[in-house]
């Protein structure tokens, strides 16, 4: 099991000098082995392989002591393996008929970390009162923000150091044995996603949405506006991309919290929790529904709830969301019904439900164990029909000369007649 922890740096000012040279040093090699694997492939019509620039920019380093030498060689080779993915995902796009997006030339606002091998240039070192400090080769020891302990079973693998609006985190890759099975004790549900309440469960909970961007816009407006009047390559724009990019930053940190409280407690409290199993992205195609959709981060959600039911031994099922706001958790009849109508209105068992809930139960309906029956209306747990019942309907019976005929019928076509039926 892998796992990533994120902790704040506060580096400084000599520090953080020292990180900002080596990220520009980093940068600058990325760019001198694109235009390596560029020339080369103009000149020879082949390309450049992984060991080869390893090689090749080794040599460099060790030729070049006063502009490469404070750069750690595990972190230059890491720089180089990104590359060589970057020109591996290109191919591949390019060989799928997709958009290729060739590899670009980086500058300085497109280049923000610094990839590390754990124990080679460096290190962590925290006691058990909550302090810490991280070394990093040719920076020194930086003190960082110990929120949360590193288990004793895990192991760091791969370190990652990354700057974001002048402020330096370093992410943590963890191999972590798999957790011992648990058993949960809790029910069971099942969760519609929508926008006007971001989560509706079966058990007729319904959470609010908080609408992070919408309640920000008015700041946002602002700021974006004094952007668009400085002038391009001035302090004064420097100055108002970074307040914009701040505020939405804002806004990320508060969804990203929002989100990690509620899977939390939906893991701890739930022994199953049963989903919609969708791409979302038909939201995001609809002009009137973009915005929200990407408001409301739904997609974060389902991320963040299946490694969380992992760790607390709950367990996270998808179904097919075809027809579950449409069909009444009831009696299994499908009403139709717009977007536009916010209540389910059953009109054969009179079921009145607000439709979010409704769809919620169907979720969860076709989650739980199917019991096997003869009869295509048997009940389900909880009282509620067969979820996958067919709409009423089709053809009348008929007596045995027509049913034969059928069969001879469907014979001649292929088909399969359907059995005889004997009297006792």
């Amino acid at each position: 099991m892998k796992r990533t922890y994120k902790y704040r740096l506060y580096p400084n000012k000599a520090q953080d000098k020292a990180l900002d040279f080596l990220l520009w040093q980093t940068r600058n090699v990325y760019n001198a082995a694109l235009e390596q694997r560029i020339k080369t492939y103009q000149e020879t019509g082949k390309g450049v392989s992984f060991p080869a620039q390893c090689a090749h920019f080794r040599i460099e380093r060790n030729a070049n002591p006063e502009t490469l030498s404070k750069l750690n060689s595990h972190s230059m080779q890491q720089m180089l393996r990104r590359l060589d993915k970057s020109f591996a995902a290109f191919f591949r796009r390019l060989k799928a008929g997709e958009k290729p997006g060739f590899p670009r030339f980086k500058g300085r606002n497109r280049f923000h970390s610094l990839e590390y091998v754990y124990g080679n240039g460096c290190k962590l070192r925290a006691d058990g009162k909550g302090r810490a400090l991280f070394y990093v080769q040719n920076v020194g020891e930086i003190k960082v923000k110990y929120h949360r302990p590193i288990p004793d079973v895990a192991t760091i693998k791969h370190v990652i150091l990354k700057r974001s609006l002048d402020e330096w985190y370093v992410c943590l890759s963890l191999d972590m044995p798999n957790p011992d099975p648990v058993i949960h004790d809790g029910p069971a549900v099942g969760v519609d996603v929508g926008l006007k309440s971001l989560l509706a469960l079966s058990d007729g909970t319904t959470v609010d949405n908080p609408r992070w961007m919408r309640g920000n816009l008015r700041k946002l407006r602002v700021a974006q506006r004094q952007l668009s009047r400085r002038k391009k390559g001035s302090n004064r724009r420097r100055k108002a991309a970074r307040q914009v990019a701040r505020l939405h930053e804002r806004i990320t940190n508060q969804r990203r919290d929002f989100w990690h409280k509620t899977t939390k407690h939906m893991a701890d409290t739930y022994s199953l929790i049963a989903i919609e199993d969708l791409t979302l992205n038909f939201m995001r195609q609809n002009r009137h529904l973009s915005l929200s959709a990407s408001d409301a981060g739904l997609g974060m959600f389902r991320q963040l709830l299946e490694y969380k039911a992992e760790n607390a031994g709950s367990q996270v099922v998808t179904v097919n969301p075809r027809n579950t706001s449409q069909m009444c958790s009831g009696c299994g009849e499908v009403v139709p019904k717009k977007l536009s109508v916010r209540t389910h209105a059953c009109p054969v068992c009179g079921l009145i439900e607000g439709r979010d809930v409704n769809a919620a139960r169907n979720i969860l309906a076709l989650a739980l164990p199917q019991p096997c029956s003869s009869s295509p209306s048997q009940s389900l747990p909880g009282g509620t029909k067969h979820p996958l019942r067919k709409k009423p309907g089709g053809r009348k019976k008929t007596d045995k000369g027509q049913g034969a005929c059928r069969g001879k019928r469907s014979e001649k076509r292929g088909g399969i007649s359907p059995p005889s039926i004997s009297q006792a």
